[in-house]
């Protein structure tokens, strides 16, 4: 099966990837200038970062532009940034990337009030300005859902369909109908998507909480949704994610379980789709899921992989920091089940002290020798203030992030030692 899986918004452990925004107050011409540049950066870090790891499916977030469908923003932002937004236009070209976006729970485009109608619009409006300032065809997405039911669902329904001819023809072109987890359910979504033409994005998790009257398997839903697609459209995509446990129905995991996901993947009936990962941890599954699923099982993607976990790990639990080591020891194997079965067990013990302070030592011993005398007495002054207990582990971290970016340690930046 030929699919591309991605994430959503964030990355972990991404270096630069930091969305800024502001308050309405302060929102000047300057301040949303200063924003809008430092967003577009954080984006370039985080394209970056998804072509080096072949991660080809990325939804970009709304906040990429602060106000950017409120009439506050008055700045020019397509053409004062054109260098930027071409910069970023190569990068999804040449990395062959696939981009979406989708819009926040306010943009509701059945409401009965019209001025929430004419805001959902000009919301549709920025979100396909953006995806059109990145150069980028029909098949890189807006997510939609169908919105409230006020009561009537019937009527609610009737607005949708109404207000959609008011949308111009450029965000029709790139409009998906996706199901929720409340009250349209993916045969409700169906029915609107092909009346009036729009994809249908299969979404496993609500379907699973918000489960429609017809009575068909999950997979033969997805069959539905599929043929709603069409080549302009580029091929199908799925939302895919995994119910927490411990919190209410239809709460994302924090991370995917790989079995579950293989099961599930595994299953898929389509000769082609792409699925979005909507989880907690981001690209740290998404990864997963790519390597769980690789047609080249080499061993050296693990490997790859176990640069970025191991000291994140070792502060957890040294046992399985060891265990882990001895699995990759078989070069010619590729135990991808097993190795992420161990990384996620260990991500969910609570380092000791002990454990704690053998993760620090060993990241500080990248640097110990490349510093200062004065930096060497802060950093120890430092960790002995943790041991005492008036100084927080997320202080302590921070201070050894700022020395590895001094001292140029790129593979501590780029580990996860400062984000898990």
């Amino acid at each position: 099966m030929d699919l591309s899986i991605g994430y959503a918004c964030l990355g972990i452990g991404v270096p630069g990837a930091v969305f800024r925004t502001t308050t309405m107050k302060y929102a000047s011409k300057e301040k949303l200038e200063e924003l809008i540049r430092s967003n577009l950066h954080a984006l370039k870090h985080i394209l970056s970062y998804n072509i080096h790891h072949e991660i080809r499916l990325f939804r970009i977030s709304s906040d990429l532009i602060p106000f950017g469908s409120n009439p506050i923003n008055t700045l020019d932002w397509t053409w004062r940034f054109q260098s930027e937004w071409e910069e970023l236009a190569g990068m999804i070209r040449q990395g062959n990337l696939r981009v979406s976006m989708h819009p926040g729970q306010y943009t509701v485009l059945n409401s009965p009030d019209d001025g929430v109608v004419e805001r959902a619009i000009a919301d549709l409006n920025y979100h396909e300005k953006v995806l059109s300032n990145l150069g980028t065809d029909f098949s890189h997405k807006i997510i939609l859902h169908i919105g409230g039911a006020y009561g009537d669902k019937e009527s609610a329904l009737f607005r949708f369909k109404r207000n959609y001819t008011r949308l111009p023809d450029r965000v029709k072109g790139r409009l998906v109908l996706e199901n929720d987890d409340r009250i349209y359910t993916i045969e409700e979504a169906l029915k609107v998507g092909q009346e009036l033409h729009i994809p249908v994005v299969f979404d496993n998790l609500h379907h699973l909480v918000n489960p429609p009257l017809e009575k068909m398997g999950e997979m033969e839903w997805m069959k539905l949704a599929h043929e709603t697609w069409t080549g302009k459209d580029g091929c199908p995509k799925i939302h895919y994610s995994q119910h927490h446990l411990q919190k209410k129905s239809g709460s994302h995991s924090h991370t995917i379980d790989l079995k579950r996901f293989k099961e599930f993947y595994d299953r898929i009936p389509l000769p082609m789709c792409d699925i979005m990962l909507e989880v907690k941890d981001k690209n740290l599954s998404a990864m997963k899921c790519i390597n769980g699923t690789r047609k080249n099982k080499h061993i050296r993607y693990l490997e790859e992989e176990w640069a970025l976990y191991k000291y994140s790990v070792l502060e957890r639990s040294p046992g399985h920091y060891q265990g882990i080591r001895n699995l990759l020891k078989e070069k010619d194997g590729y135990p991808v089940e097993e190795f992420y079965r161990q990384i996620d067990e260990a991500l969910r013990i609570e380092g000791t002290m002990g454990t704690l302070r053998n993760g620090i030592q060993h990241v500080w011993g990248y640097m110990k020798n490349l510093v200062t005398e004065e930096e060497k007495e802060v950093m120890a002054g430092q960790i002995r203030k943790w041991e005492e207990g008036t100084l927080s582990l997320a202080t302590l971290k921070k201070r050894l992030r700022i020395l590895a970016e001094k001292y140029q340690q790129s593979y501590l930046i780029k580990s996860y030692y400062f984000a898990l």
